[in-house]
């Protein structure tokens, strides 16, 4: 089955004190598909997840989003710390204006019923990234931003991250994931794209 197009970039430039981050980002990312951007630490993983989020303005060059709505998580994890963790998803749920979607069964899914009605403030670093992440599955986009999923979590949240990607291609979504961590999702239909430091121009 042929997916739909999800997301291309044509010589992505991004520059901080006129000097360029990265050297120039080019991809055509279908449905099904996974973007696996890997790199040095500096090289400028985040700033591009950050460009391709609508963050940050590209310097130069062009972004296609061929459907508009998509879900970011990155290191700042965008969780109020005065709401509890149901608080948090139904927030997000209403801002979207996906309300038909039930937020106890996505935090059954990410393992948090049992700190369901905690605030955020007392959560453990790993809790907080379940919460984060529990927002793909409230925003119901498509198109998944993800820097560094895989950072602060044990073994099982691993897998859980691994497995929520797993759901989300197969059912024709895409995703451009950073990471510069030995673990790499199993996922056939997987580009690598090495991003390589502005310096080494």
């Amino acid at each position: 089955m042929t997916w739909s197009f999800m997301l291309s970039a044509s010589q992505i430039v991004f520059e901080r004190y006129f000097e360029p981050v990265f050297l120039p980002v080019n991809f055509e990312l279908g449905g099904g598909e996974l973007l696996l951007v890997t790199g040095a630490n500096g090289c400028g993983k985040t700033t591009l997840i950050r460009v391709l989020a609508g963050i940050l303005h590209p310097t130069s060059g062009e972004i296609d989003n061929g459907f508009g709505v998509m879900a970011y998580v990155g290191h700042y994890l965008g969780i109020k710390d005065d709401l509890s963790v149901l608080e948090n998803l139904r927030f997000m749920r209403d801002f979207l204006g996906t309300s038909s979607l039930a937020c106890k069964e996505i935090i059954q899914q990410v393992g948090l019923s049992r700190v369901a009605e905690q605030q955020a403030r007392t959560l453990s670093a790993g809790q907080r990234k379940r919460c984060a992440l529990a927002r793909l599955l409230v925003s119901n986009s498509r198109l998944w931003l993800l820097d560094e999923p895989y950072s602060n979590l044990d073994v099982e949240g691993t897998g859980l991250v691994d497995e929520m990607l797993r759901k989300h291609l197969e059912s024709g979504g895409a995703c451009v994931l950073a990471t510069h961590g030995a673990h790499r999702p199993a996922w056939g239909r997987t580009q690598d794209y090495h991003l390589v430091s502005g310096a080494a121009a």
